[in-house]
């Protein structure tokens, strides 16, 4: 799946990856291939995601929304 990382000043990270992991209001959620479409307000926490290879990475995050819709998980942060 595509994953795009985006803050008001930059592109984090754009690239395919195997797995998103992310801070919602709930708790946290991973995001898989084909996953549901749905979209969600983030809280302050990590953004974990892996690409090819298992490298993981993740990024701090203060807030922000994610959108996911046919394989593109798009991560708006502040």
């Amino acid at each position: 799946m595509t994953l795009e990382i985006i803050s008001a000043h930059e592109v984090m990270f754009k690239g395919e990856a195997e797995a998103v992991t992310l801070p919602g209001e709930l708790g946290l959620f991973t995001v898989l291939n084909n996953h549901a479409p749905l979209i969600s307000v983030l809280v302050p926490g990590k953004v974990t995601y892996r690409t090819g290879n298992d490298v993981e990475k993740s990024i701090d995050i203060k807030g922000g929304l994610a959108d996911v819709e046919n394989n593109v998980v798009s991560v708006c942060i502040y």
